[in-house]
């Protein structure tokens, strides 16, 4: 086998929780580390180590991105009520995806892998949507309460000279309740404009930013303004140059237009409506296992991951000892966009080649029809092969080996 490829600098490597993380090391042995010396700063960010550290490992890790410019991300438990009780936690920890977003304050750019013989439910996608997810601020920075019977919310704003505003929320007179808040700056939303309308121009795609002005007057009106405000000032005539488009409407509306359209375009989304949207659109093109996620910061701070959790179902039928099938593909092209992007960022071309490399040998393997079950119930190929989750990895694994 040829010398392995030598790396200048770390990037952060975010390990998981469940069937992910069993994934995550089998990639590693699999499919990289045949080929690349690979240096990397570790965190495990898996449930247990979360509790033992308190939290503290996932703000050491978004530290880390900021240091190194490139991290690679695992998928991880997002604990409710029932987690806390199966892992016996102290505190129902945030969203680690949450957290470092929220440090990093950047974009989610998601957009869908397409393979020959994977026709989308919805036939008219022929081109791929990329959905650009608002990293920061809504319900993932929240504060919530339970209001009970007989009291009273509020908002109030304190501003900097001691001067109140205050909104009644709701008067919980006969019923107990609850509430929420949430918030976002100028600032970051400022960010998430610019980084959209750049992805649209980098990659020559109309750009659709959808909210729902009409009911958050406040609060959603000031998304719409900032991202007029950022394309009128300063995209407007580079767009015109290149004749794309930047187009606003109602989240209802952008819903409705989606589903008529081919695709082929960026659809921005604030945090939530990101989220959501980007696992329909994952799934109505095939599997959410099938899906690129790439956080990019103003800063030019890139994390990667898969766009799915944890795969909780097969976790637990491989603690049984029983056979899953379970889709690596995005975990693979997580660790391909990464390895591509610190070969970019290094002026190590061997490297970026590599994570090409990497995500055709996977895209092949699909074509010559082996593949897991969820693809194998879509896949349109006269001779595809359901196989399990390793036999998988060992195929794509034999492909790569042949075109390295």
């Amino acid at each position: 086998m040829a010398e392995k490829i030598q790396m200048s600098t770390p990037l952060v490597e975010m390990d998981g929780d469940e069937m992910t993380r069993i994934i995550w090391a089998k990639i590693k042995e699999i499919l990289i580390l045949p080929y690349v010396d690979l240096k990397s700063e570790y965190y495990d960010l898996g449930l247990k180590e979360r509790e033992a550290t308190k939290d503290q490992i996932t703000t050491d890790a978004a530290d880390a991105i900021k240091k190194y410019g490139v991290g690679v991300k695992c998928a991880t438990i997002t604990p409710n009520a029932e987690r806390v009780k199966e892992y016996d936690l102290t505190h129902m920890y945030k969203s680690p995806n949450g957290t470092i977003r929220a440090s990093l304050d950047g974009t989610v750019f998601r957009a869908p892998i397409l393979v020959e013989g994977i026709t989308p439910f919805i036939p008219s996608w022929t081109k791929p949507i990329t959905i650009a997810r608002h990293a920061y601020g809504d319900i993932y920075r929240n504060v919530e309460l339970d209001a009970p019977k007989g009291s009273k919310a509020e908002l109030v704003l304190t501003e900097k000279d001691g001067t109140e505003t205050r909104k009644t929320i709701h008067d919980f007179t006969n019923t107990a309740g609850i509430i929420q808040g949430v918030h976002n700056t100028d600032k970051s939303i400022e960010s998430f404009a610019r980084a959209c309308m750049n992805y649209a121009l980098d990659t020559a795609q109309d750009l659709w930013f959808s909210t729902k002005d009409t009911i958050s007057k406040t609060y959603d009106r000031r998304f719409k303004d900032i991202f007029d405000m950022v394309y009128n000032d300063d995209y407007e005539k580079k767009f015109q140059a290149l004749g794309i488009e930047y187009f606003y409407t109602l989240i209802d509306d952008a819903v409705a237009r989606v589903i008529r359209s081919n695709g082929g375009y960026i659809w921005a989304c604030k945090n939530y409506d990101g989220d959501v949207m980007s696992d329909m659109v994952a799934t109505a093109y095939g599997s959410l296992a099938m899906m690129t996620s790439v956080l990019v910061s103003p800063e030019g701070y890139y994390e990667y991951e898969a766009a799915h959790g944890t795969v909780q179902r097969h976790y637990y039928k491989y603690l049984k000892g029983e056979t899953t099938s379970t889709n690596s593909v995005a975990t693979i092209f997580a660790w391909a966009g990464a390895l591509k992007k610190r070969g970019e960022l290094d002026g190590n071309s061997k490297l970026s080649r590599f994570g090409e490399k990497l995500e055709l040998a996977t895209v092949k393997t699909i074509e010559a029809g082996i593949m897991t079950g969820d693809l194998y119930l879509l896949s349109s190929n006269l001779n595809k092969k359901k196989v399990d989750t390793e036999v998988f990895l060992l195929e794509v694994g034999n492909v790569l080996s042949q075109i390295i």
